[in-house]
């Protein structure tokens, strides 16, 4: 099968799995999911769904959430917006895939542990759906459609600083240098286009007063006893200012009659959000990234380790409730300052602990064959740094090896924070990667190779971290008893499932 048809066949057999077009009310991707607004989250045949072999897990958010893999998710969005209109058309459309049969075995399998962790995701949906979570995902989902200019703009960066450390191609690295730098030098514009889109206003408005932040002209203009730079505030300012924007296009809305409302509310939304913009709101956001700067060296420099033990430690817990993306606005303003982020490459340890957590449970259950072939189908994307399979699908069902798998990535943490503590930077140029797919992206303060040697030496950290903690701790002989039989054995005298449940909830 071809690649088109392979992506193709995918989207079809997602389609009637979410409960048809008619139950799709919006189609987004990010880096690694399908995003999906359903009518109605009941006839989502979610079992069937994570049967299939493109689907490597779901996540429920504001979105319901398909998560399908870099790469492939790319593809596959706009097959399955092309069978969705076809579907609302009338047009006959391409049988879907067999649903998987569901698991009736006795001991526990694969499926019942997505089974547990689709009700821990709706327990834990219910529980953060409060207005500040709510309002980081919004924030998330201004910055999600920037994450893949980002990477692209920052291998080539990375490319460029190669070719100049080695005296190479000096007649091409200034053109790999304004390629690079092109897209960071307006991301403002972007961020306040899609501020603008995401809160409710006309999203050129947004780029238009996101846009004065950038103009070279802004020299000229002193604000609170200073002269504005090109860029000040950055991302933040842009954020603000469009916010700002959409307020006072709002009211215009309200007041303006519509016979001039085309003349004016443009003109009073880009003037009033502008004037705040230069006498307000570009010195406070420079000083907020200043502060976010300095914050971030002096946590590292301070208390490297410390610091890298808890973010390694407590971002799976993020990752698990979607909110890791609120993150991005710190990243894309640490890189804007100082080329790279500190950040990124102590959490992407996270994403190891749970690597080395599945390669334990993989050997700690020989005879389940079911849990065995999940983590055999997520663990490569695991390395990648794809880890929402293994979580939904492996680890938080279980309940102690999710803890295990957090004090790997807090091992990990701590490893790459101690090196930061000690003069040795490990960021990277852009955000969306991680796992192995980080390499391309690193930068630091001691050149390349120092640089990827300290983060591939943090992966094994975590690996190995992740591997202990688990095989060793990660099962209770009652778990093991319960775990470690082939799916068409008998069931060992051990208290029923819906016991291994509530037993799962309270350790997680």
């Amino acid at each position: 099968m071809s690649e088109e048809n392979k992506h193709r066949a995918t989207a079809a057999a997602i389609l009637p799995l979410v409960g048809g077009a008619a139950n799709v009310t919006s189609v987004a991707h990010c880096m690694t999911r399908l995003r999906l607004g359903l009518r109605d989250r009941s006839l989502v045949q979610e079992e069937a769904l994570t049967a299939l072999p493109a689907v490597m897990g779901v996540v429920e958010d504001d979105t319901y959430q398909i998560v399908l893999g870099p790469g492939a998710v790319a593809r596959v969005t706009p097959e399955f917006e092309v069978l969705v209109a076809a579907e609302r058309a009338g047009a006959p459309e391409e049988p879907a895939a067999p649903a998987a049969p569901a698991g009736g075995s006795d001991p526990v399998t694969a499926e019942e542990l997505a089974a547990q962790g689709a009700a821990l995701r709706a327990e834990r949906k219910a529980r953060n759906a409060t207005p500040f979570k709510l309002f980081l995902r919004r924030i998330a989902n201004i910055f999600v459609p920037l994450i893949p200019a980002l990477i692209g703009c920052g291998i080539i960066a990375g490319l460029n600083g190669l070719l100049v450390n080695l005296g190479r191609l000096p007649g091409l690295t200034p053109a790999l240098a304004a390629i690079a730098s092109g897209f960071m030098a307006l991301i403002a514009v972007f961020v306040g286009y899609n501020t603008a889109k995401e809160f409710g206003g006309t999203p050129i408005l947004g780029g238009a007063v996101a846009s004065i932040i950038v103009y070279a002209k802004v020299a000229d203009v002193e604000a609170f006893g200073q002269h504005l730079s090109p860029g000040q505030g950055g991302v933040l300012g842009a954020l603000a200012a469009a916010c700002l924007g959409v307020y006072v296009e709002k009211r215009c809305r309200r007041w303006v009659p519509e016979s001039v409302d085309v003349l004016v509310t443009p003109t009073v939304t880009v003037l009033v959000s502008g004037l705040a913009t230069l006498f307000g709101l570009m010195f406070l956001a420079g000083e907020v990234s200043s502060w976010i700067g300095d914050a971030a060296d002096w946590l590292l420099a301070h208390g490297g380790a410390g610091a890298g033990l808890l973010l390694g430690g407590l971002f799976l817990p993020l990752v698990m409730l979607g909110l890791h993306q609120a993150l991005i606005p710190i990243h894309t303003t640490l890189i804007e300052g100082a080329g790279f982020t500190v950040l990124l490459p102590i959490l992407a340890m996270a994403g190891a602990g749970q690597v080395g957590a599945a390669l334990a449970i993989y050997l700690r259950l020989p005879r389940n064959t079911s849990i065995r072939t999940t983590i055999k189908s997520a663990l490569w994307p695991g390395f990648l740094g794809v880890g929402e399979p293994l979580i939904y699908g492996v680890s938080l069902p279980l309940g102690r090896p999710f803890v295990t798998a957090c004090a790997g990535g807090a091992f990990g943490g701590a490893f790459v924070g101690l090196f930061n503590q000690l003069g040795t930077d490990v960021g990277s140029t852009a955000i969306g990667p991680s796992g192995w797919a980080l390499f391309p992206l690193l930068d630091g303060s001691h050149g390349l190779a120092q640089t990827i040697a300290v983060y591939a030496a943090g992966l094994l950290v975590g690996y190995v971290a992740g591997f202990v903690a688990t095989y060793w701790f990660g099962f209770t002989k009652t778990m093991l008893a319960e775990l470690n039989v082939a799916p068409d054995a008998p069931a060992p005298a051990s208290p029923a499932p819906v016991a291994t449940e509530e037993r799962v909830t309270e350790k997680v």
